[in-house]
């Protein structure tokens, strides 16, 4: 053995006729850049049965065994390894290791790169999957808290009234100002439209009735459900997601009571008590934007808009627009609750939720809408 911390030694001597290799020092990662240019020069002058002498070696770590590997081969060290070549069976196990790392490295990289079409197919396909995952564990979600619901119902003193008209307060009497204000602009920019569009015909007077169909059928409840999703629903999952983060929904399973009955409930019937409420009020204020862009624009008074509203508008078009609030009421407030409960144990889980409850709901709405669109138009309603 050499003396300890010796730098590492590769040299070809000539014995009795013969080449021999001799490698001594310590092969450690400190000298690995001299190794590695003595290797360069040996390599070319060596044969495949050149004999080796192992006796003047003294440290050998992983780097030096991968210098090894690269000097001597894979097919020598197995012969080495299987034959009787001075190394203790420590350092035969370090290189037969540092071997086979290397050569499964080198097959990996050796593996064909799969096209760009047929990766752009398998993130289609993933996706795809992903989809009829969630839309299978929403269908799930629904039946659970809709059992729940029902068993709830016929028993009046599991009724959690302070929490339900906490949610409410939260959920739609914080949410009218907003929702009035977006809703008066959007009716105001309709009615432009329907000014600047309908002059070139001489049908001005129509505006009424454009702003009138946009806001009872489609507009009111549409833009309402949009911003609920995004406002009430991000905040239902955030809420959920904060608590199963801290394991507080652990705690109310263990106490004996229903997660679901205890927050899902009192936050999807305040959805269901709000969004119909907010819907008429979206209603009422994107036509009175309408009828204030048609009084300064069309001198159309709200005497006479009032009027026209009376004479082409049916109620029909109201309960349209009204009927779809409930429906749209359910799906934000349970998919809202459902990402909640997907939340991991991070607080960037509950962020990534958080965004999916949203884009979910409000895709979700958009569907629901246009089906009951084509629906209603079949049915000429």
């Amino acid at each position: 053995m050499t003396a300890q911390n010796s730098p590492g030694t590769l040299s070809l001597q000539q014995e009795s006729g013969h080449v021999l290799l001799r490698i001594g020092g310590d092969w450690t990662l400190a000298h690995y850049v001299m190794l590695k240019r003595q290797i360069t020069s040996v390599q070319e002058q060596m044969i495949a049965d050149t004999p080796i002498f192992w006796d003047e070696l003294g440290s050998l770590d992983t780097a030096g065994a991968a210098l090894l590997v690269e000097l001597l081969g894979q097919t020598r060290l197995s012969v080495i390894t299987a034959q009787n070549s001075g190394l203790s069976a420590e350092r035969l196990a370090l290189l037969h290791s540092v071997a086979t790392a290397l050569t499964e490295s080198t097959n990996i990289e050796k593996q064909p790169k799969e096209s760009a079409i047929s990766e752009m197919l398998a993130h289609i396909g993933q996706v795809v999957i992903h989809l009829g995952q969630q839309q299978i564990a929403l269908l799930g979600f629904i039946g659970l808290t809709i059992e729940t619901l029902v068993r709830s119902l016929i028993h009046p003193r599991r009724w959690r009234i302070t929490s339900l008209a906490a949610h409410i307060e939260q959920t739609g009497l914080n949410a009218i100002p907003i929702i009035a204000l977006l809703t008066f602009l959007v009716g105001a920019v309709v009615a432009f439209l329907g000014t600047t569009v309908l002059s070139d015909f001489g049908a001005s007077i129509y505006t009424v009735d454009l702003v009138a169909f946009a806001f009872l059928r489609e507009f009111g409840v549409l833009l309402t459900a949009i911003l609920m999703a995004g406002r009430t629903a991000s905040a239902f999952t955030a809420q959920i997601g904060s608590m199963k983060a801290n394991e507080e929904i652990d705690a109310i399973r263990a106490l004996g009571l229903n997660p679901i009955e205890l927050l899902v409930l009192p936050r999807v019937l305040a959805m269901l008590i709000s969004l119909p409420i907010l819907t008429f009020i979206a209603m009422a204020c994107g036509m009175i934007g309408g009828a204030v862009v048609c009084f300064l624009e069309l001198d159309i008074t709200p005497r006479l808009f009032l009027t026209i509203l009376q004479r082409d508008i049916d109620i029909s078009h109201f309960f349209v627009g009204i009927g779809k609030a409930p429906l749209f009421a359910f799906i934000v407030a349970v998919i809202g609750c459902l990402e909640g409960f997907k939340v991991g144990g991070s607080a960037q889980s509950v962020g990534e939720h958080t965004i999916s409850s949203v884009v979910q709901s409000i895709f979700m709405v958009i569907l629901l809408d246009a089906l009951a669109a084509l629906f209603f138009m079949e049915m000429s309603w």
